[in-house]
């Protein structure tokens, strides 16, 4: 869980009383790779109609091709961190609960590494043709690989992507000088209120109870914001309606599928530990790291589920 070797062998001495050799953190360090490799690749019980993908960034070490002496003299290969992601589906369960899917590196967030872990998904049991939506950001690479991939799935973009989109593009034109009191409003608070307004509005737009009530609810906005923040409204409306595909779904899911917040939640935990620990050593090591993140949260919602239940 990104504790060192040290820290791990201190954390364990207060509950054995006694230090655990190298040797046996690594044997158990073992037993949880080789349940990394059997629950990662083994085949899939059945396709879920929704899936939610996003990919999170990390940083492992690579060896290359040049040498170098090391401080004892002796002749190394070199070894130098490299971005890679880590590409990771979601999928819904009964009751809508959520289990990770399927996970792996990839050099980048393209169409060619999409089409790749469709591919790794398939060959693992995905019925292509059963996956009805896929809940995304922006990403621009995967909309190409789905249409070869998964012929019937349509794209939900997230619709929290999109609002805080929003940010990059304000130009902060003619801010209110006073508040709602009449008080001075300092520039950079006037900047904040603004930023909170526009995107309270664009939220209000999907708090529409069907898509005919969020088109009027979408052009009220553009009327009331176009004039302060053309860019920013400009790039709102593209692609526009994919953000409302979870209309087409039973009212009772649309809270669940018009996000990639579940996702996000797991990759946050993920980005703590892959903090503390800098550039992985190798791909196993991060893998291992995320999949104990993923196995951690599930056993924090089995808990959830149980202490429901009784």
């Amino acid at each position: 869980m990104g504790l060192s070797l040290r820290d791990l062998q201190e954390a364990l001495y207060f509950l054995v009383g006694h230090v655990l050799s190298r040797s046996a953190v690594n044997q158990v360090t073992l037993q949880v790779q080789k349940q990394l490799e059997s629950r990662r690749l083994a085949p899939l019980g059945k396709t879920p109609r929704i899936l939610i993908v996003d990919g999170v960034w990390v940083e492992i070490q690579y060896t290359g091709d040049d040498f170098k002496l090391d401080r004892a003299g002796h002749l190394r290969q070199t070894r130098q961190a490299e971005e890679r992601v880590i590409l990771a589906a979601l999928s819904g369960l009964g009751g809508w609960s959520y289990e990770m899917l399927h996970y792996e590196i990839a050099t980048a967030e393209g169409q060619a590494e999409w089409e790749t872990f469709w591919e790794h998904l398939i060959e693992r049991g995905l019925q292509a043709e059963a996956v009805e939506v896929v809940v995304s950001d922006g990403c621009l690479g995967l909309p190409k690989a789905m249409k070869r991939a998964l012929p019937q799935a349509q794209q939900q973009r997230c619709i929290t992507h999109k609002v805080r989109g929003l940010d990059r593009y304000l130009s902060y034109q003619h801010l209110a000088e006073t508040n709602e009191a009449g008080a001075k409003l300092k520039p950079e608070k006037a900047k904040r209120q603004r930023r909170f307004e526009i995107k309270s509005d664009a939220y209000k737009i999907y708090a529409s109870k069907t898509e005919e009530q969020a088109q009027p609810a979408l052009q009220q906005f553009i009327e009331k914001w176009q004039a302060l923040e053309p860019k920013a409204i400009e790039i709102f409306q593209q692609d526009f309606e994919l953000t409302l595909t979870f209309y087409q779904l039973d009212e009772n899911l649309h809270r669940h599928v018009r996000t990639t917040n579940h996702l996000e939640r797991l990759f946050r935990e993920f980005r703590t530990k892959s903090d503390e620990i800098g550039a992985f050593p190798h791909e196993t090591s991060c893998l291992t790291v995320f999949f104990l993140v993923v196995e951690r949260d599930h056993a924090k919602h089995d808990r959830k589920a149980v202490a429901k239940d009784s």
